[in-house]
């Protein structure tokens, strides 16, 4: 079906509901309203939230619910469009795009502006088996697997008399030590222990391996507060591997490159993303599987098209060197977002345009129920202080005040109740593949 496109208005179409494209519809409606521009704004995802990836952890080790983190669109987007589907291909010269998946069948669809901000998919590096047999962290489903993944194995272990099998059962793996992978780790330990503590069975008998190919945890936070995480990881008897990555994985055991073979039934892949596969179809330049754009975040010899987010490699004109791109954090994702709707809406005669250049605010990292670390505005805050800063911040980032009042209210009954530990059988095994929790066809 083709949108006709005679008498009508300008129309800005955002790929993707991410912080990025959320940002950008958000604040190119609210830029056009009030300036009261006649232009539509689309918003084309699969999804109908935006979700707030930071809390994923959270979600994983069963501290609260996944509602929390999903902020639904047509609450916080109101002079938005939502059209339901998947960009598969873009025209630039004719200025349409072809949306699949959606009812009540494929369409066509014109644009005068486009925001490329389809995200990103998880890196797999090569390593044999582990798109079989391992999980990520970027959705609710992978981060529901994991959960309900790691308590079946624990109840499993308790009748389990083969030892080697039953300590596998008990035994995760996470690679990638970035906060994430980090964050990840912490939450199921206390998970694992709330397990046995409900049970009246001994705290450690779960085992947890993290391991990265770097020579410290969470680079991101500096060499300080990245050497606190790790005393207070390695403190819970998490088995911290700096300098080692995974060679092979199978559905019984985990080889990594130190010669060392693990037994294991629950492996978290946290160590790294690349731009959503659409971008290669476009025929532009990448860098680093990303789009390359100029410092307003507008396409090379394209003015009316413009990416951000985790497909974006976005100059970092704050940092010293020359070809240096900005990370894909939520951070950034957020900020570029506002940028992209400032410059959007100046290329329809609607305010001016800026250059995206970002001021570093730090970053928290929540490790569990007693710890946190965190650098916000430089200053260096561990234990309790940094687990007020990096919850208050989560707050403050997350768009709705449902989500707000119900993710607290969580935390909050943390502290007076355990956590649960039912499973709900909500995600099934190929509902939390790599492929099909990123929303990637088979042939992609």
């Amino acid at each position: 079906m083709t949108v006709p496109t005679t008498n009508r208005h300008e129309r800005v179409v955002v790929v993707g509901s991410g912080f990025a494209g959320f940002e950008a519809a958000r604040g190119v409606s609210r830029r056009l309203r009030r300036a009261q521009h006649p232009a539509e704004v689309v918003l084309v995802s699969m999804h109908d939230y935006m979700l707030y990836t930071p809390l994923l952890p959270d979600v994983a080790g069963g501290l609260i619910d996944p509602r929390y983190v999903a902020v639904p669109l047509a609450n916080e987007l109101p002079d938005v469009s939502l059209r339901p589907g998947c960009v598969d291909r873009v025209d630039l010269e004719e200025q349409t795009l072809h949306v699949s998946g959606c009812a009540p069948e494929d369409e066509e669809m014109h644009w005068d502006r486009l925001v490329l901000t389809p995200g990103s998919v998880t890196k797999l590096l090569g390593v044999p088996g582990v798109a079989e047999h391992a999980r990520g962290l970027k959705t609710v489903a992978e981060a529901l697997y994991l959960r309900e993944q790691f308590l079946q194995q624990l109840e499993l272990a308790e009748h389990e008399p083969d030892p080697q099998v039953r300590r596998a059962r008990r035994t995760v793996v996470v690679v990638g030590a970035s906060y994430a992978g980090t964050e990840l780790v912490a939450q199921l330990h206390a998970l694992a222990e709330d397990h046995a503590r409900q049970r009246g069975k001994p705290l450690d008998q779960a085992r947890f391996v993290l391991i990265d190919v770097a020579d410290r945890v969470m680079p991101e936070v500096g060499e300080t507060l990245g050497d606190r995480a790790l005393q207070s990881l390695r403190a819970r008897g998490i088995d911290v591997r700096l300098g080692t990555s995974l060679e092979e994985l199978t559905a019984q055991e985990a080889t990594l490159t130190d010669g060392d073979v693990i037994g294991t039934r629950t492996v978290a892949w946290v160590t790294g993303v690349t731009g959503a596969p659409m971008l290669e179809t476009l025929g532009l330049p990448l860098v680093k599987g990303r789009l390359a754009v100029n410092a307003d975040l507008s396409v090379p010899g394209h003015p009316h098209v413009f990416a951000g987010g985790d497909a974006a490699a976005v100059p970092d004109l704050a940092s010293e060197e020359t070809d240096a791109i900005t990370p894909p954090t939520a951070q950034h994702a957020v900020r570029q977002g506002k940028t992209l709707a400032r410059n959007v809406a100046a290329t329809l005669g609607v305010g001016s345009s800026t250059r995206y250049k970002h001021h570093d605010l730090g970053l928290v990292v929540d490790l569990g129920p007693t710890y946190a670390v965190a650098n916000p505005l430089g200053l260096k805050l561990s234990g309790w202080p940094a687990k007020i800063a990096a919850r208050a911040y989560h707050l403050a980032s997350l768009p709705r005040a449902a989500n707000r009042w119900s993710t607290a209210l969580a935390w909050a009954s943390e502290v007076v109740s355990d956590r649960p530990i039912s499973r709900l059988g909500l995600v099934s095994e190929d509902e939390a593949d790599f492929r099909a929790s990123e929303g990637l066809g088979a042939s992609e």
